[in-house]
């Protein structure tokens, strides 16, 4: 990021001088590393984001159209829940929420049932921000096609860290960020949009193509990338996604499953400690939430951090409809994650952490 700071920061896509050609193809390598990640797709069916937020809401915006219904589940991101309401407001859209169990698991027969005539677009998280269950992207992919409906996935929690083919799983758009799986900075993001999908760009403006035109461009990925992009931050994300190719999303998903499992096992051991999410030994992302009998769960995360050096996240998670299905809705919960770069250590510390606290509690 500082070499394309200070070695060619150019606007890429501007001019064809050698700064703006070298930040062109930093932007065209990136868009290349995350195609081939995905499934091998066209990189111009890649438009870059300022986060998995962003992405969303150009997906649901620019597809969904008044009258329309869509499906999406009950433990889905307010990224998926506020456009989707909003959109129920201003222009009149029908949305039904699937309901999951409290392990985040989807009855499949509800979701079919949820189908009606005027359903046009399905959404849903590839993963809970809270419970790490992991849905069926392609059985949920198969129904929505036989059902004439497109699939937006939500991977926040998965690219990355879990296999993610599109065209293999049937996703028909993909928004991801850049800074949790891929190892990128905050403020990188994207959207794979299939050449079958007609979305109207969220913003319209310089693109540095067709600049005679008064019309935005047609052409991917100019259509939905006006303005200048965070061409340090892409370059950033470039490296990153290099690495998870590198290391294989398959090896980076075994690691995270093992530690998110190390961590489960020894809290499960102590006293007053609830876990949320699916048993053990499922599939799941490396996210563990738990909640400390007798003590809030902003306590636990405040104490974590300045008594241990432990960074938790405690509270609702953006997601209020993921924490009543879980049964969270009152109190909220304790979010510990794992990433490709945490350690065996990491995890049994936090297990001596909550150990430790508990037994300071019972001495009150």
């Amino acid at each position: 990021m500082r070499e394309a700071i200070e070695e060619y920061g150019a606007n890429p896509g501007r001019g064809t001088h050698a700064l703006a050609m070298r930040a062109s193809r930093v932007l065209l390598e990136t868009r290349t590393r995350i195609a081939e990640l995905i499934g091998g797709v066209n990189p111009s069916d890649i438009v870059f984001t300022l986060n998995t937020t962003m992405a969303l809401n150009q997906a649901i915006q620019g597809f969904v159209r008044p009258g329309d219904h869509v499906i999406c589940t009950n433990v889905e991101h307010n990224a998926v829940r506020r456009p989707l309401e909003r959109l129920k407001q201003t222009i009149g859209i029908h949305v039904t929420y699937v309901e999951t169990d409290m392990n985040g698991e989807m009855d499949l027969r509800a979701f079919r049932d949820a189908f009606q005539s005027r359903t046009r677009l399905v959404v849903c998280n590839h993963s809970s921000n809270l419970l790490g269950s992991i849905l069926p992207i392609d059985r949920i992919a198969e129904i929505a096609r036989a059902k004439g409906a497109k699939l937006l996935v939500d991977a926040a929690q998965t690219l990355g860290m879990y296999p993610v083919d599109v065209n293999r799983m049937g996703i028909d758009m993909l928004a991801f960020p850049g800074h949790k799986g891929l190892l990128g900075p905050q403020g990188t993001g994207g959207l794979y949009i299939s050449p079958e999908i007609d979305l109207d760009p969220l913003m319209v403006g310089g693109t540095g193509s067709r600049p005679e035109s008064v019309s935005q461009p047609d052409v991917r990925p100019d259509k939905f990338e006006s303005g200048t992009p965070n061409t340090p931050g892409i370059a950033g994300l470039n490296e990153g996604v290099k690495f998870v190719l590198h290391e294989s999303v398959e090896n980076i998903y075994t690691k995270e499953w093992t530690l998110a499992h190390r961590i489960m096992e020894g809290l499960a051991r102590l006293k007053g400690i609830r876990l949320f999410g699916p048993d053990f030994g499922k599939p799941r992302t490396g996210i563990v939430s738990f909640l400390l009998d007798g003590m809030d769960a902003s306590e636990v995360a405040y104490r974590l951090d300045k008594e241990y050096r432990i960074a938790v996240r405690a509270g609702y998670h953006c997601a209020p409809l993921a924490h009543a299905a879980a049964g969270t809705l009152e109190s909220g919960a304790v979010r510990a994650s794992v990433g490709a770069f945490t350690t065996e250590e990491d995890a049994d510390e936090l297990v001596r952490s909550m150990e430790d606290m508990i037994r300071r509690m019972d001495r009150r």
